[in-house]
């Protein structure tokens, strides 16, 4: 229904010259539709409190709200041309008026949790790229035929926002790291298999795809995510809107990606802060911090200042590390994770991640490591396995799924959730007893076997005959020329008997 309306306004910001790829497409957009959500938002509140005999007070001045600037109406309800600001005087308004007014809500809030605060934060870091006042009308005016009524209109919305998420992956430059394959995320989430009145944190949000699953998955009685649950209570939907979902993003275009997306996901007022996860010293984490389940896929091959290593015991440059770290101490006791990393943090021989690996075994039951076949990351280079955890127990014994989809991934044939359908049902099965996990592709290994002098947890299938090492190319230059010495000394020999 919305599909056609997406491609129009990619379209026309295709054509301006202030917006160059997918991931300007999606910035400007995101703004415009957070704009006429809150509107809509609150012609609803407005409604339902006039039922109630009650007046509803705006968070948006009259002259601010969409319905006044963006999309005004005459009498009959239709889109009125004559009082709609174009060309210069929209750009004047938009870029002189309405974002400075916007941007001054985050001074304005009581605090960071309230919608006010997270739309002065959204305001002060994105910018209106649009250089045409007459590019700028036309995209509003297709905006503003979507609408956030019934839940099957939410529920496309919140479809097409995710396929806008992934072409900023497709589309190069930084915007892979903003997603997550989404049947990955869902494997994960049924495995740690989260409870209403549970809280579920990611300190790397990036598009905040990982709490969007959690929720659907709390939420919806069926795949298609048309139907809540029918168990759900007022008290329920409450947690869940209110005290469920944490987030934190360091990047300014992350985070108005990770609010809309939540928001198009049903959660209204998302808790997610803009600040970097990293620059908070470990020892100023409270319980009162700590989370349930934590669910993330934090950023890897970066590199953090000397000032910020400090915050970690285990100091290293590795961003990923830094991030671990962070998630074991944000875990509650009994809390459980999935995070996604990179494969070589099973096997690194440096001192951060040998302490890293031992700290994790010590302290925690990893329980479960999934290896993920190169391609699952579109545009990635690495390979990457998930670590499925409990906090405060030491761990035993870990068992592990190799995924073989038996195909080269790429854009045309992504990883999907019957290739995950195997590893979720097997991984069930070996928490209750180890040797009904075991497959081809599955195994167990017992942490007291492994060397204590490196903790090296490499993925080696014990199913699979090892394959014969390639040799170093100087390595056969040396053998042929030996062979060719032999060959040369048998023939001087049979020449002295001829």
């Amino acid at each position: 229904m919305f599909e056609q309306v997406f491609k129009n306004v990619d379209d026309i910001f295709h054509k301006d010259a202030g917006c160059s790829s997918e991931l300007d497409y999606t910035e400007q957009s995101s703004w415009m539709l957070f704009l006429k959500y809150l509107d809509d938002l609150e012609y609803t509140k407005s409604q339902e409190a006039e039922m109630m005999m009650e007046t509803y007070e705006y968070i948006i001045d009259k002259q601010f709200r969409w319905s006044e600037w963006a999309a005004p109406k005459d009498a009959d309800g239709k889109f009125d041309h004559n009082n709609a600001l174009t060309g210069d005087d929209l750009m004047d308004f938009v870029d002189g008026q309405l974002f400075p007014y916007l941007k001054g809500f985050k001074q304005r809030a009581d605090n960071a949790n309230t919608i006010e605060y997270k739309i002065g934060e959204i305001f002060s870091e994105i910018k209106n790229k649009i250089q045409s006042g007459y590019s700028l009308r036309d995209a509003l005016e297709k905006i503003d035929s979507l609408r956030f009524r019934s839940q099957q209109e939410k529920h496309e919305l919140s479809h097409l926002y995710e396929a806008k998420i992934k072409n900023m992956g497709n589309a190069g430059r930084n915007g892979g790291e903003y997603y997550t394959p989404r049947p990955l995320i869902r494997a994960m989430v049924d495995v740690v298999q989260p409870q209403i009145g549970e809280t579920i944190y990611d300190g790397a949000a990036g598009s905040a795809g990982f709490l969007c699953e959690a929720f659907d998955y709390l939420y919806y009685e069926d795949e298609k995510k048309l139907k809540p649950k029918s168990s759900l209570s007022t008290s329920d939907r409450e947690t869940l809107q209110n005290s469920t979902f944490y987030a934190k993003e360091k990047k300014s275009l992350a985070y108005v990606i990770a609010i809309m997306n939540m928001i198009l996901h049903g959660i209204e007022a998302p808790n997610v802060l803009h600040t970097n996860t990293l620059s908070e010293n470990l020892q100023d984490i409270q319980p009162s911090n700590q989370h349930d389940i934590i669910l993330a896929n934090p950023p890897f091959g970066g590199k953090e200042r000397k000032e910020v290593q400090e915050n970690f015991p285990i100091q290293t440059g590795e961003t990923a590390f830094l991030f671990l770290q962070h998630f074991i101490k944000m875990l509650k006791p009994g809390g459980r994770a999935a995070i996604v990393i990179k494969n070589t943090f099973l096997s690194n021989t440096d001192n951060a991640a040998i302490k890293l690996r031992k700290e994790l075994l010590e302290n925690c039951n990893l329980h479960t490591v999934l290896d993920c076949p190169g391609g699952t990351f579109l545009g990635a280079g690495v390979k990457t396995v998930v670590l499925f955890f409990t906090k405060g127990e030491p761990t035993l014994n870990t068992w592990f799924y190799e995924l073989n989809v038996g195909r080269n991934m790429g854009k045309t044939n992504p990883l999907n959730d019957k290739d995950l359908e195997e590893f979720v049902e097997l991984q069930k099965a070996a928490m209750s007893n180890l040797e009904k996990g075991s497959s081809e592709k599955s195994w167990a290994l017992a942490i007291g076997d492994i060397d204590e002098s490196t903790y090296d947890l490499s993925v080696k299938n014990p199913n699979v005959e090892e394959a014969v090492p390639l040799r170093e190319p100087k390595v056969i230059i040396e053998d042929i020329i030996a062979l060719d010495k032999e060959s040369e000394a048998i023939l001087v020999k049979i020449q002295e008997l001829l």
